[in-house]
């Protein structure tokens, strides 16, 4: 029985701290690494003091670790920051990119699904954020780019705020949260601090979070685009072998007018548009249970009929997705007629080999 990153992951999460939180929560497991029966991991401690204190909770992580079915050897350290150690990651996010030879595909990573949309405020962040937690519901391991550089939102949706660990100052470890494995340059950031980068800047911080993070052994890596048709996009599709994009829009013909664009430019860029998801397609008020289409209805459907793509499915418009969102936990974790509608998605790119 082979063990997995997400198990070792669920045990290091029951290991409390005698002061509250626990190894995970505290963020304070480095390079952890799982090759067959073999897990490695450090317990970095913040100085001397902290460390001889969790000498204890080294054994304990490391017997709750053994205990694990598959687990054939581990490999625990528990270090400590040095009184000069500077605070990581030591690295900067931005810059010129570095030159390569077409695409390079990233590692462990079997297929890169780029989410976009014409215009902003059709709910694209959103919809993959609870795309992403829906896939790793039902079975996939799922990760989660935020790549909307000027405007990155994943970080609050879900649900995580801790800086990304950077142990040599070049690799990036991500961040897992809702059994995905996410980054986002919004983690890189003082809070409300804006990006203020030229296109250069922004196809380099690109770079840098496809190829110097982490991701591990991935089913599919969800990539939130930023709206329009500008440098991020084509960034990604030069940077690596995207496998296709799904196009969201709401119904109304002003979204439709722009998610033309977007499938225009995902032509030229030799990406293929796997299909078009209509979100805001309905909404049902919670009082009296009336069914009513705000921004119309069908209009995403009939566009995908008329230029030969996929039509993937709606998502309704609900308070509730509001809400998820703004809490860091997105409606797909719950259940009901949302997350149902998210769960119908995943298992139809996966039925049709999208993810």
């Amino acid at each position: 029985m082979s063990v997995t990153r997400d198990a070792v992951l669920d045990c290091l999460s029951r290991i409390s701290l005698p002061d509250g939180g626990t190894l995970l929560s505290r963020d304070l497991v480095r390079a952890l690494d799982v090759e067959g029966g073999m897990v490695r991991f450090v317990i970095e401690a913040a100085d001397a003091a902290e460390a001889r204190a969790l000498a204890g909770l080294r054994d304990a992580a490391e017997a709750a670790v053994r205990a694990i079915p598959g687990v054939t050897g581990t490999s625990i350290v528990l270090t400590a920051h040095g009184p000069a150690a500077k605070p990581a990651p030591s690295l900067k996010i931005g810059g010129h990119p570095t030159p390569q030879a077409g695409p390079q595909p990233i590692a462990g990573v079997r297929r890169i699904l780029a989410v976009g949309s014409g215009k902003g405020g059709v709910g694209k962040s959103t919809v993959a954020s609870n795309l992403a937690v829906a896939l790793a519901r039902a079975g996939r391991k799922v990760g989660l780019l935020d790549a909307d550089i000027h405007g990155p939102s994943q970080a609050r949706m879900m649900g995580v705020s801790q800086r990304p660990a950077s142990p040599d100052g070049k690799t990036i470890i991500p961040l897992r949260a809702h059994g995905v494995t996410m980054m986002s340059i919004g983690l890189m950031l003082k809070e409300g601090e804006a990006v203020i980068w030229r296109g250069p800047m922004l196809m380099g911080a690109l770079q840098q979070l496809l190829g110097q993070v982490e991701w591990g052994d991935l089913d599919v890596l969800i990539v939130d685009l930023p709206p329009g048709t500008g440098d991020v996009q084509l960034s990604l599709a030069q940077k690596v072998p995207v496998t296709g994009a799904l196009i969201v829009s709401t119904p109304q013909d002003v979204a439709l007018i722009d998610a033309r664009r977007a499938i225009n430019m995902f032509e030229k860029l030799k990406v293929p548009v796997l299909g078009l998801i209509e979100n805001m397609s309905s909404y049902v008020c919670p009082n009296c249970g009336h069914e009513a289409h705000i921004f119309g209805h069908g209009g995403v459907a009939a566009e995908a009929a008329t230029i030969g793509v996929p039509f993937l499915g709606e998502l309704p418009l609900s308070l509730d997705v509001r809400i998820a969102g703004d809490a860091g936990t997105p409606a797909a974790t719950g259940e009901g007629p949302v997350a149902e509608a998210y769960g119908r998605l995943a298992r139809r790119l996966i039925a049709d080999g999208m993810a």
